[in-house]
């Protein structure tokens, strides 16, 4: 593995693949993958994303991805990290992002979906356990959430990859592409 190569971050609203086509990512590019939703939980000891955020309160929450981004992106590199849904809005996290594309050369992919697109594929996924963002309800909130955030992560990415008609194997291949000249 290059050490010198960048990271890859990938993200994206719930439902956009960031976790699944950062697995895929990871086996054909032979670099680690870090979820950081998981990281976030393990700072917590364990649980659900929704069990924390009962618990500890969105404002807890978004405090322990910011750190746990800080961290992941101060570890050797290059990886491939896949970020939480909201993890750019969590407090200090898009400038940590911004520093690590501008000074770092990390490339940062917005796995962009239209809402009827992640309501399709949040409907697929049974005992789904995210919390809600606005107290609408997961599949109701979709179209206001992207709303809110698309702009911010359109003006954050490196790449755009719109998903919606992509396979998982389709968007690695998209991502892959974009990331290739990156490390040449």
């Amino acid at each position: 593995m290059n050490r010198s190569l960048p990271n890859l971050i990938l993200m994206g609203l719930r439902g956009s693949g960031k976790s699944t086509i950062a697995r895929v990512l990871s086996e054909r590019l032979g670099i680690p993958s870090v979820d950081l939703d998981a990281r976030v939980l393990e700072s917590f000891g364990g649980g659900s994303v929704s069990d924390v955020w009962r618990s500890r309160g969105e404002r807890a929450f978004r405090a322990a991805e910011a750190e746990c981004l800080r961290e992941a992106l101060r570890a050797p590199r290059p990886k491939i990290l896949a970020l939480g849904g909201g993890a750019p809005t969590a407090p200090g996290a898009a400038d940590l992002l911004r520093r690590a594309v501008a000074q770092d050369g990390d490339v940062l992919v917005y796995l962009r979906a239209q809402p009827e697109t992640l309501r399709r594929r949040l409907e697929a996924v049974a005992g789904d356990d995210r919390p809600s963002l606005t107290g609408l309800g997961t599949l109701t909130e979709i179209e206001s959430v992207f709303a809110a955030r698309d702009a911010q992560y359109v003006a954050l990415a490196s790449m755009v990859v719109q998903v919606d008609l992509l396979d998982t194997a389709a968007a690695a291949d998209r991502v892959a592409a974009g990331y290739a000249p990156a490390s040449a």
